[in-house]
């Protein structure tokens, strides 16, 4: 079923986590009623330690805290810390947890980040609680208050029920609080789209249609840009067209070399077609989000195969000048501070350059064959 678009929601853009890690954590304690969590990579260390501080105060206070973590991307996190969520009365689901009978079904991840708090704000972004996120990346994270909120609601509430073990009965309630006058001043319209790993690609199907009406700029932030065919071949006839496409990705620093190499595997068929490619330079960027025009889409999404098939993802689309504003600023400052890739030096990288990209895309490939 096609996302609906909501009128009158307020989405809030808080870039870096020296702002949102502040933010979130601050949420968690001011919540009142209940805390619903979300992650996909998180390992024992400060910075998890800080949030599960913050859940566990929230339900001595008498909080209803229920967390979903991958159990694939949650492997790092020590035993001791799992049961002192459980001790301190948070409830905690594990998803897909890794099984040898079912291994095609190990691929399909939960790679969605959400906090909501008392059914009324929710944020999502990139983030994942790491110690490299004490100040070593970049990633933004977006506040969302509003009808769009019902949605969040029930994917997280979906995701609930569809992780429950044997005996474990605990239902949550899905009814959105109503909402607060000030909520008539909001004005931005918003949806939330989502994908459920190979039986539902909303944010694909949905990402190619706006791309095919794009006007006057492709805007494509991304770390991990691994693009199958067909989004290449879309992105290079927009760029054919006249559109100004513009492709930020990861430069040095990436904490995957090997994805960042497959990737530029397609940079000279992407230069050729007049894309404009530029790599982040200052620290490892894990932002993603892509503005067609006045359009945006921003959430968990890196726009490669692994998240337009496999994965659980979620994001916030919202068509709003405003909006779309500052994240223009945000990547223009990004572009600033990135090496251009220009055509005529590219064709004359070295051979050692070639190999380490041809064999990354051979494995790619490889892995995506395995839908």
């Amino acid at each position: 079923m096609e996302p609906t678009w909501k009128q009158g929601n307020r989405i809030t853009l808080i870039p870096d986590s020296e702002r949102f890690i502040p933010e979130l954590l601050g949420a968690i304690d001011k919540a009142e009623e209940s805390v619903w969590f979300e992650q996909y990579l998180i390992e024992s260390g400060r910075v998890t330690r800080r949030f599960f501080d913050a859940m566990e105060r929230a339900a001595q206070r008498g909080v209803a805290v229920h967390v979903v973590l991958d159990s694939f991307g949650a492997v790092s996190l020590g035993q001791r810390d799992r049961e002192r969520l459980s001790s301190a009365g948070v409830a905690l689901r594990h998803y897909n947890p890794f099984m040898m009978r079912r291994l095609r079904r190990n691929l399909n991840r939960n790679h969605r980040k959400l906090l909501l708090v008392d059914r009324r704000v929710a944020y999502t972004g990139g983030y994942c609680l790491t110690d490299d996120y004490l100040g070593d990346w970049f990633d933004v994270v977006v506040r969302a208050e509003g009808p769009v909120v019902e949605d969040w609601i029930r994917l997280f509430a979906d995701l609930w029920e569809s992780s429950r073990t044997r005996g474990d009965k605990g239902a949550i309630d899905r009814e959105r609080p109503a909402a607060s006058a000030s909520a008539r001043e909001w004005e931005m319209p918003a949806r939330l789209v989502h994908n459920e790993g190979p039986s539902d690609m909303s944010i694909r199907h949905s990402l190619h249609q706006r791309m095919g009406t794009a006007r006057q700029r492709l805007w494509m932030y991304t770390p991990y840009f691994l693009p199958s065919r067909q989004l290449r071949k879309l992105i290079g006839d927009i760029a054919r067209r006249g559109v100004d496409v513009r492709l930020l990705v990861a430069g040095k620093g990436h904490d995957h070399p090997s994805v960042r190499y497959a990737g530029q595997r397609h940079f000279g068929e992407l230069l050729d077609a007049g894309i404009h490619i530029y790599e982040y330079q200052p620290r490892f960027t894990h932002a993603k989000f892509c503005l067609v025009d006045d359009w945006v889409t921003v959430g968990s999404c890196n726009f490669d195969h692994w998240s337009l098939h496999w994965n659980l993802e979620a994001n916030v689309e919202v068509e709003h000048p405003g909006f779309a504003a500052e994240l223009t600023e945000l990547f223009e400052s990004h572009m600033g501070d990135s090496k251009p890739v220009r055509l005529a030096e590219w064709s004359q990288r070295s051979s050692a350059q070639r190999y380490r990209e041809r064999f990354a895309a051979l494995i790619s490939t490889w892995l995506a064959g395995l839908r």
